[in-house]
């Protein structure tokens, strides 16, 4: 008799809590799709790589979201050089108020200055570093393609977020600050989560101490959505070091902006980061399906964050 009210009040309990989302994105998808964009070789703003992934990142987009907008603008960098950069931005489900916006960067940057040698001169594949977020965004799409969601979603792939200097602040962030600047108050999403470097092999995401600042309640909801979907060693539940990134723009916009990125000069960090070895066998699956079904349960949820 014991064993049974234990029995009912365990099943009781468990019809009270409602069920995690569906995990729904195919990570073996996301890999082929980092893949194609390091086979265009460097997507570095003003090459033929550079131009041939915007064609297809259109065409892409086109097919699967309900619009497209393209930023296309001249970025005139610190050497005087005039560099023909542009943002994609997918819309599902266009005309719903409210709307959450994710994104990552899809330029692949000039030089491996982590590198040595003559290494540091060559550019960086970008796989890990550029690619992956990209890959995690167009796996969404598919994913909200099959399934439209029901508010309003926006991915953003920004550029000549890898191009300049970071010390010096210099020719970085372009598209991020570009987007900023222009984003329409109706346009204005309730949060954004930036996705960077976001498929390395046993990577862990640990909460961006930016991103705790300026918008701790959306940090609190993705990170608690990790967990309840089985998530919580690739989003383990702890602070992280302070990383500019190109959610800082959209934070200075005043929209609350934060960044999934695994923490530097730790093990399960990235090493190959600008270096010449940041290149798809670096990748897995598994993480790209994790950090993809945990943004696609933060859609579904639809959770209204104060």
């Amino acid at each position: 008799m014991v064993i049974l009210l234990a029995c009912l009040a365990l099943l009781l309990g468990c019809q009270g809590a409602p069920p995690p989302p569906v995990r729904e994105v195919d990570g073996m998808a996301a890999l082929a799709y980092a893949r194609a964009q390091v086979d265009f070789g460097p997507r570095i703003p003003g090459t033929e790589g550079h131009r041939r992934m915007a064609a297809w990142l259109d065409s892409l987009l086109r097919a699967r979201a309900d619009s497209v907008t393209v930023q296309a603008w001249v970025h005139v960098n610190k050497a005087g050089d005039s560099l023909p950069v542009r943002n994609f931005i997918a819309h599902f489900n266009p005309k719903a108020a409210r709307r959450l916006l994710f994104f990552a960067h899809w330029d692949s940057r000039p030089i491996a200055d982590a590198d040595t040698g003559s290494r540091a001169k060559r550019p960086v594949p970008g796989a890990n570093d550029g690619g992956s977020g990209v890959a995690v965004l167009l796996a969404m799409a598919d994913a909200l393609k099959k399934r439209p969601p029901s508010i309003g979603v926006d991915l953003l792939f920004v550029d000549g977020e890898d191009y300049g200097i970071f010390a010096e602040d210099v020719d970085v962030l372009i598209g991020s600050r570009y987007f900023a600047r222009l984003v329409a108050p109706e346009a204005r999403p309730e949060f954004a989560v930036l996705l960077d470097m976001v498929g390395g092999k046993g990577a862990q995401f640990r909460k961006e101490g930016y991103s705790v600042t300026a918008a701790p309640n959306v940090v609190d909801v993705v990170w608690a959505t990790a967990s309840r979907m089985g998530y919580a060693a690739v989003f383990p539940d702890e602070a992280g070091g302070s990383v500019t990134d190109d959610h800082i723009p959209l934070q200075q916009a005043g929209i609350r902006a934060i960044d999934v990125i695994p923490e530097f000069g730790t093990a399960t960090g990235y090493a190959p980061w600008h270096t010449i070895d940041d290149t798809t066998d670096k990748l897995a699956p598994e993480t790209l399906k994790a950090v993809g079904d945990v943004m696609m349960g933060v859609v579904r949820e639809a959770r209204k964050v104060e």
